[in-house]
């Protein structure tokens, strides 16, 4: 792999990590659409993906630092809060809720990880997944909602759960799917891409220590050290980018370009894919 490569992949990372638009999803299709040989190797592929979530959760471990630190004392102080304390944000309770909403994926993914990625990956796969949860956020995103960070309930935070195992499937979008389902439980739009980004923070941490695990376990390949380090910087800068540039987006505007985006992209793979261009 070349250091261009590397640097390619790390922006695409870091921008569809946090982006509606599905960042697994991207790093199966960029080597596809350019032809790239080195990530037909697993371990190639497996080690620079791990590489590449360092990269992303340092991005947004930074950006939501604020709420993170104050919902980890919090959590840790008092887990279990009165009902008159549950009217102020964040405290115990609402840190656990965070919590709640990565145990279904994080369940899932450690026992299916590998079939659900043979299942549902490839081009094809991925684009007709693009142009599906494409339209869900679309929908999702027309609804007017005024709840804040401080509504998150139970019951929420198991369907936004449950909502986080779809992104499972390379082409959905963990941000989009989980944006898509707090806009439809009436979520305000900027409240929902924040706390998709705090949400994001043990899915993300989580897979990443996954997929180390399996690189420590199975050896990085050779020569692979200096251009994964050029991919974990490049997705740590644009993935802090990427959160500013939607939150700003968030506050004025709706998800319409990014879905747009989803719709084009599959067409064009799907058209490359019928005709044997790719």
């Amino acid at each position: 792999m070349s250091w261009w490569q590397a640097l390619v992949l790390g922006i695409v990372q870091g921008l569809t990590e946090f982006f509606p638009v599905s960042s697994s999803g991207h790093l199966e299709l960029v080597p596809w659409l350019f032809g790239w040989e080195d990530f037909a190797s697993e371990s190639v592929g497996s080690a620079f993906d791990a590489a590449l979530h360092l990269g992303t959760l340092f991005a947004v471990v930074v950006a939501v630092r604020v709420e993170l630190t104050t919902l980890v004392k919090a959590g840790v102080r008092h887990p279990f809060s009165s009902a008159q304390q549950r009217t102020a944000a964040p405290d115990g309770r609402l840190a656990w809720l965070f919590v709640i909403t990565a145990v279904p994926a994080a369940v899932v993914g450690a026992l299916f990880d590998d079939v659900i990625a043979e299942a549902l990956g490839g081009p094809v796969a991925v684009a007709v997944s693009l142009i599906v949860f494409g339209v869900v956020l679309w929908w999702a995103d027309r609804r007017i909602g005024s709840r804040e960070m401080r509504d998150l309930t139970a019951r929420d935070a198991w369907l936004i759960g449950a909502a986080q195992v779809l992104a499972l499937n390379p082409g959905t979008s963990r941000s989009g799917i989980t944006i898509s389902a707090m806009r439809l439980l009436g979520y305000e739009r900027a409240a929902a891409v924040r706390m998709s980004f705090v949400i994001g923070v043990p899915i993300i941490a989580g897979a990443g220590v996954f997929k180390v695990g399996s690189l420590i376990a199975d050896g990085i390949p050779e020569g692979l050290v200096q251009t994964m380090l050029i991919g974990v910087v490049a997705a740590a800068l644009t993935g802090w980018l990427a959160i500013n540039a939607l939150q700003r987006l968030a506050a004025r505007s709706n998800f319409n370009v990014f879905v747009i985006y989803r719709i084009v992209l599959a067409l064009v793979v799907l058209n490359l894919a019928a005709t044997g261009l790719r």
